[in-house]
């Protein structure tokens, strides 16, 4: 095996076992705001890795274009739909409350 696909390798089985890490989360974590910080961060992360071995992989070739615009919107997206997502929860109070530590919200309504 050449260097480039060991560096793909530990790339991508990287990405996967963050995103299972992340699957396995949203399965176990108890409240919505929990699972959506699961779902939202080494998810992402995961990708990110997944997409940068291919990248290095496919290097040369137009394709790699196309993985760098799915990195990008993906690293814009997952931030505001888990800030949106968090912020419905918090505003119908389907949350745990007993799982709060601080809640920064104190009662005023988020915007939105």
């Amino acid at each position: 095996m050449s260097i480039t696909e060991w560096v793909t390798a530990v790339l991508v089985l990287g990405g996967s076992a963050l995103a299972l890490t992340a699957a396995i989360g949203v399965v176990r974590f108890p409240d919505t705001l929990s699972r959506m910080h699961a779902a939202s961060k080494p998810q992402v992360l995961g990708l990110l890795l997944v997409l940068a071995g291919a990248a290095v992989q496919l290097r040369g070739s137009v394709d790699v274009g196309v993985l760098i615009l799915a990195g990008i919107f993906t690293v814009i997206t997952a931030p505001v739909i888990a800030m949106r997502v968090s912020q419905v929860v918090y505003r119908e109070g389907t949350y745990r409350k007993d799982l709060l530590i601080v809640d920064e919200l104190g009662g005023q309504r988020p915007e939105g």
